[in-house]
């Protein structure tokens, strides 16, 4: 689960920047899947669960705050 202590490690910004980047890569595979120009097809199970792992994060930094 190194991924995801990575991901612990990165502030609010860091976070956003990296999932804007992420949305885009999955845009883009959705578009080479389409034209059957897709070269790793675990690329798209990957960049989407990060995406999750991200916002999850997310989510949860935001309820602390509103507890605090």
């Amino acid at each position: 689960m190194s991924k995801i202590d990575d991901l612990k490690a990165k502030t609010d910004d860091q976070l956003a920047e990296e999932l804007t980047q992420l949305k885009k890569e999955q845009f883009n595979l959705r578009f080479q899947a389409a034209t059957n120009q897709l070269e790793k097809p675990s690329r798209v199970r990957e960049v989407r669960r990060t995406i999750a792992r991200i916002k999850t994060l997310q989510s949860q930094r935001a309820a602390e705050a509103a507890k605090a």
